[in-house]
């Protein structure tokens, strides 16, 4: 059966190429995202400009994302959706391609208020192209959950592709071509976003609750009110392993350069779990998967932290991505299933920006702690995922018994 379409569909796709173009947007937008911030620090450093500086003009496109959710009602009020994640899309490339065309000629501030402008529209191309799955993926679960591998897939490429494109393009040009490398693909993005199947706003715009009523209504939902934090605070754990990475080489005998080796085991596992979504689909409630894959994720950290070796550390790297990406899957499937019609584009994207807001956390805190003790981070992290994968346990089963 064809798709759904608009009027200016002669024909619907087919449903396989509506997730053949959905996988291929997401991972360019995603790649954006990801290598956009490595693009800024190089370009700044390039020009000989001091650290200081890179990493504020980095932090101008990393910060606004907590603000995206306060735009992503649009999502959900517009007829048409996929234009507005389109322009999205056109607009961070446009920002982002702005800021350094235009640096160092102009003030750091322009460069700044351009580079926030782009990063204010971060949100779009993670969670808001997200929201667009569930018209996409076919209305049975299976397929959904099978769809939803391939979009936690696209995460882990477009966060590997789009800084390996910067690190590339920089050495045979410059940071300033990368960058615009990036740029260029957030426009092919939209253009691949604008053929995804059509598909009619769940409520009329009177309907979709403003951006904190839709938080309020996370919080009072169990299954959502879950999701957040448990997605949070998984966020928050994972952050700490490329801090860890660095320093823990020393402890297990090798050089410095193997933190590659550890970070890149990291992302293969987390490509590995996509497939492995992909292959054999998630079954079950997301709300019972959830605290449980939590709990695996805090066992591989604690895995983590116990290998002697740097053989066992890889594989213990590879373990936690694997489950990150059963966990991931599985926030994606909660915020599909339990999110209302009227909201669903808003929760996607809270959801996201507040995931981004403490992975960013986490990664802050392991760098102030890892001075102290080398295993601190990663102990913390996996207390941490352990407790929240419990509270939500506790949680649930408190719920059921006052709803009984």
């Amino acid at each position: 059966m064809a798709e759904p379409h608009d009027a200016g569909d002669a024909v619907g796709p087919r449903p396989r190429w509506g997730l053949t173009r959905y996988v291929a947007a997401a991972t360019l937008a995603r790649a954006a995202d990801g290598g956009g911030v490595v693009a800024v620090v190089l370009v700044v450093t390039a020009s000989g400009a001091p650290g200081w500086l890179a990493g504020l003009l980095g932090a101008s496109i990393t910060a606004p994302h907590l603000l995206g959710p306060f735009l992503a009602r649009r999502l959900d009020t517009a007829r048409d959706a996929r234009s507005v994640v389109a322009m999205a899309c056109l607009v961070h490339g446009a920002a982002l391609a702005a800021a350094v065309l235009l640096y160092p000629q102009v003030s750091p501030i322009l460069t700044a208020i351009l580079l926030f402008a782009a990063g204010l529209f971060g949100p779009f191309l993670t969670g808001g192209i997200s929201s667009r799955l569930p018209a996409i993926a076919g209305p049975d679960r299976r397929s959904q959950r099978r769809a939803q591998g391939w979009d936690v897939a696209t995460y882990g490429l477009g966060g590997t592709i789009g800084p390996s494109v910067v690190a590339l393009v920089s050495v045979w040009a410059s940071p300033t071509v990368a960058a615009l490398v990036l740029a260029g693909g957030t426009f092919a993005a939209a253009g691949l976003v604008r053929l995804l199947p059509f598909a009619e706003a769940a409520a009329s715009a009177a309907d979709v609750p403003r951006p904190l009523r839709t938080l309020s209504v996370v919080v009072a939902s169990g299954p959502l009110r879950r999701t957040l934090y448990l997605t949070m605070t998984v966020a928050l754990a994972v952050a700490v392993l490329p801090i860890v990475a660095v320093s823990s080489t020393a402890g297990l005998g090798e050089a410095a350069a193997a933190a590659a080796a550890l970070t890149a085991a990291y992302g293969v596992g987390s490509l590995a779990g996509s497939v492995g979504v992909m292959i054999r689909p998630l079954g079950g409630d997301a709300d019972v998967l959830l605290p449980h894959l939590a709990l695996t994720v805090a066992a591989a950290l604690v895995a983590v932290l116990l290998v002697p070796n740097l053989i066992l550390a890889v594989l213990g790297y590879a373990a936690v991505g694997i489950a990150n990406s059963y966990f991931f899957a599985a926030t994606l499937a909660a915020r599909s299933e339990f999110s209302p019609p009227a909201a669903r584009g808003q929760v996607f994207v809270w959801v996201g920006a507040l995931k981004i807001t403490a992975g960013s956390a986490g990664t802050a805190a392991a760098g102030a702690l890892v001075g102290t003790a080398l295993h601190l981070p990663t102990a913390l992290a996996a207390v941490i995922a352990a407790v929240a994968g419990i509270a939500a346990i506790i949680d649930r089963r408190c719920g059921s018994r006052a709803i009984g």
